[in-house]
């Protein structure tokens, strides 16, 4: 078996130890007699799964009491929706557009109230992270949003904005779990999975307690308000289970790591050996701003797309997958979620080197 160093942006690589620990367990989950796949999500068995992983993420993030956690389906993408349609007391609320995922999510916004864009990177294609410090916040908006950490263009917000008072929303999908987080912050936290922790299909929602509220938009699906869902402890419906199953082993692997400021570490170690590269190459560059780099995300390019074209064909024959960037900004992106090895990314620079002095004319 040749397993390649997989940069996918997500789905993305998952720990090898957590694979391996699945496929054991594929046919008989600890004497049960059948998959995680098979078994109902009503069984004690099933429960047990979902109450510890929640109670690992809870651990992992010093998650309040005051929070609810739930496993939820539709992906971040559906997120776009649910947060007016259940945040929307004003039908107000104002975005901060710092790529395309964070840009969806304000259109969608539009479609139940007033969204207003009260700061923007578009100027430069996204590769900073504007001044959040003083920002025109609307005295009747619900909530301000952001997206964290911008898979795309390789951005990161280092200091959360001054909301003013307004709860916080922050999609974290690419960021997820890569470093502690003060969850009191947030009025909502949430990320699809299939980045940082587990198999696409399942996303999570960390909720404050006060925000969960019957007062939802006229129309409102039921599937679609986080009352039903927290009513029912993610259970109202049958779940992701398999994919909620990953993420809670996932938490575990974490957990003997050391958690996430041991995490953060290895992430910081890990980028550091890219972007001193970048900083230093005569033929490669990064896109964004030093002080606003991901620890994720990693974008970079030649100038010369023919270029750019040829270390992506040859950097995945020699076992680098997914090299490719967003068809949108084009160039090359490495995505180092936290279960790439840090042995991956000394390997691709060695890769990059050799490839530099081949080709710098």
């Amino acid at each position: 078996m040749a397993r390649v160093y997989n940069f996918s942006a997500g789905p993305a690589v998952l720990p090898e130890e957590v694979l391996r620990e699945a496929a054991e367990e594929m046919l008989d989950y600890r004497g049960t007699g059948m998959s995680v796949m098979e078994m109902s999500h009503r069984s004690k068995p099933y429960e047990t799964i979902i109450h510890e992983a929640e109670a690992d993420l809870r651990e992992l993030m010093n998650i309040p009491d005051n929070y609810k956690v739930l496993f939820l389906q539709g992906g971040a993408s559906q997120q776009f929706a649910m947060i007016p349609m259940n945040l929307m007391k004003n039908k107000v609320a104002d975005y901060i557009v710092t790529g395309q995922w964070a840009k969806k999510a304000f259109q969608e916004a539009k479609i139940y109230g007033t969204a207003n864009k009260i700061a923007s990177s578009e100027d430069k294609t996204f590769s900073y992270i504007p001044d959040c410090t003083d920002l025109p916040v609307s005295e009747d908006a619900d909530y301000v949003y952001i997206c964290e950490n911008n898979t795309i263009y390789g951005t990161k917000f280092k200091t959360l904005p001054n909301t003013k008072g307004k709860p916080l929303v922050a999609d974290v999908s690419s960021c997820f779990l890569s470093e502690p987080v003060d969850v009191s912050k947030y009025g909502v936290i949430y990320g699809g999975v299939q980045k940082n922790v587990g198999p696409a299909g399942v996303v999570i929602v960390i909720i404050r307690e006060d925000l969960i509220t019957e007062d939802t938009l006229p129309g409102t699906p039921t599937m679609l308000k986080y009352k039903i869902h927290a009513d029912n402890e993610s259970l109202y419906n049958t779940p992701p289970a398999y994919g909620i199953y990953i993420c809670g082993k996932v938490f575990k692997w974490l957990k003997k790591l050391g958690g996430l400021e041991s995490m953060k570490e290895l992430n910081e170690k890990k980028a550091a050996v890219l972007y001193d590269y970048l900083d230093e190459s005569k033929l490669f560059k990064g896109t964004v701003v030093k002080e606003d780099r991901s620890l994720m995300n990693v974008p970079f390019v030649t100038g010369d797309e023919e270029l750019d074209a040829k270390f992506v064909k040859e950097a995945k024959a020699a076992g680098f997958e997914n090299l490719k960037g967003h068809r949108s900004v084009g160039g090359m992106r490495a995505s180092i979620y936290n279960a790439m090895p840090i042995e991956g990314v000394q390997k691709l620079v060695e890769f990059m080197k050799d490839f530099e002095a081949r080709n710098l004319k």
